[in-house]
């Protein structure tokens, strides 16, 4: 777990991004081997809530939440913020039995 608002930069879909710091070698990895999915953002949780890793499923375009397999209803603007300025996928912390 990386502390908030620590980033790094990582090459993703051939651009480079800006990632948590701790996903800094898993994110390319995915990248690299998981061609079913184009990556369009990703979060550690920061302790706070689960990892999210999300992905356009290239055969269909549909937009998911990779790791819990969660459909995401929008194209865009896919996390939210917390009080805190944590950032979360609302549909993902619905599920999350620790929330």
């Amino acid at each position: 777990m990386c502390q908030k608002r620590s980033t790094t930069r990582v090459k993703v879909n051939g651009k480079i991004v800006r990632v948590d710091a701790c996903l800094k070698d898993l994110i390319p990895f995915i990248d690299r081997i998981y061609h079913t999915y184009e990556l369009l953002a990703c979060c550690c949780g920061h302790g706070r809530y689960p990892m999210t890793i999300v992905g356009k499923v290239r055969s269909s375009g549909a937009v998911k939440e990779i790791l819990s397999g969660t459909d995401i209803p929008r194209t865009r603007n896919f996390y939210k913020t917390d009080s805190d300025g944590y950032y979360y996928i609302p549909e993902v912390v619905s599920q999350d039995p620790k929330s």
